[in-house]
């Protein structure tokens, strides 16, 4: 018979457990507080408890979890960690340090399905969705990186690695239930961020929720024929409906939503470009546009544009009133940087 994994247990769950083996129900606490607050990766580290207590646990429940399997340092700063999901699955996280922030990167999913032309993931097709707590040792492992390299906990998360976090929804929202959980990691959900290609039935479906983090929307080009030539998700979710959908969002939580805008080389980098995405973000209340450094991958024929052009089209942003910033990449010598996650060795 397949054990249950642990950790769906609630803690109400594993009060009546011990209570059915005749032990005590504080042991319930104890347990929980290795699966969540000081989160560890096996029976054998709940130190509090007898050997065998542990090795009942081990017979009765699984412990499925992340293991960090390649770990790679950037000469930024930046740390790219690869981790085994079981025996053959592997996805991608970062860490992505500041004097003022510690930030996470996180993967939602083992490869992607959207097949995004300038995205390295998006060459990979997926694998499989990750489970809630695959994503919390994401946060939790990168988390003790922090605190290990740098001495400081994460400040931030961003759901922007491998995969698209609302075709995983239930185990992502899960996962930030649990990281911002006061019996958990307590990680506040405006230091959140996740990040989509655009899926506008489930933009809605997170205003529904009444969701508490941030969203950002991966728009990179500002009319239709140009973002369905690089995104594909756009023949079923157009710019129209991924508007009203954000508008709706936005009317049901009030949380800030962010346009992420790759610049591609005589693509998406004109003057007309620009006011195409000045259009879109006059139609949302946006409180930022991220403009983002393209970091060149095996796969795709696309090229940085000159600091000229980049310069030339921020300023017209400004000129237009738009709050937009320039996005510099981080880890692009380890592959970490936007984009360029695809589990190379």
């Amino acid at each position: 018979m397949k054990q249950q994994n642990i950790r769906h247990l609630s803690l109400e769950e594993l009060e009546e457990y011990f209570s059915s083996i005749g032990d005590k129900k504080f042991r319930a606490q104890q347990v929980y507080n290795w699966l969540w607050v000081k989160p560890v990766q096996s029976f054998d580290a709940m130190t509090n408890l007898s050997k065998d207590l542990r090795e009942k646990l081990k017979e009765d429940f699984s412990f499925p979890s992340l293991r960090i399997d390649l770990t790679q340092h950037s000469d930024d700063g930046t740390i790219k960690t690869r981790f085994a999901a079981g025996v053959h699955h592997k996805t991608e996280g970062v860490l992505i340090p500041t004097e003022e922030r510690k930030t996470a990167c996180v993967s939602s999913q083992i490869g992607c399905s959207l097949g995004c032309k300038f995205c390295a993931t998006g060459y990979l097709g997926r694998t499989r969705n990750l489970n809630f707590d695959e994503i919390f040792d994401e946060v939790a492992l990168i988390n003790e990186q922090s605190l290990q390299t740098f001495g400081a906990k994460l400040t931030n998360i961003v759901f922007m690695g491998m995969g698209e976090p609302l075709l995983n929804y239930k185990n992502v929202l899960k996962a930030i239930e649990r990281i911002t959980s006061p019996d958990a990691l307590a990680m506040s959900p405006r230091r959140i961020t996740v990040s989509t290609a655009g899926i506008a039935k489930q933009i809605r479906q997170l205003g529904d929720d009444q969701v508490k983090f941030k969203l950002a929307l991966s728009l990179h080009a500002a009319n239709d024929k140009k973002r369905s030539e690089i995104m594909p998700i756009n023949d079923t979710n157009n710019l129209k409906s991924l508007v009203d959908a954000l508008n709706y969002f936005y009317k049901q939580t009030k949380n800030e939503i962010t346009f992420e805008y790759i610049l591609f080389d005589n693509f998406n980098d004109s003057l007309k470009d620009a006011d195409e995405l000045i259009k879109i973000y006059r139609q949302v209340p946006a409180d930022l546009i991220n403009i983002i450094e393209y970091n060149p991958i095996d796969y795709a024929h696309f090229k940085k544009p000159s600091e000229d052009k980049v310069n030339a089209f921020l300023q017209h942003l400004e000129k237009n009133r738009v709050n937009a910033r320039l996005r510099r990449s981080r880890g692009k010598d380890i592959d970490a940087a936007c984009g360029q996650l695809a589990n190379k060795e």
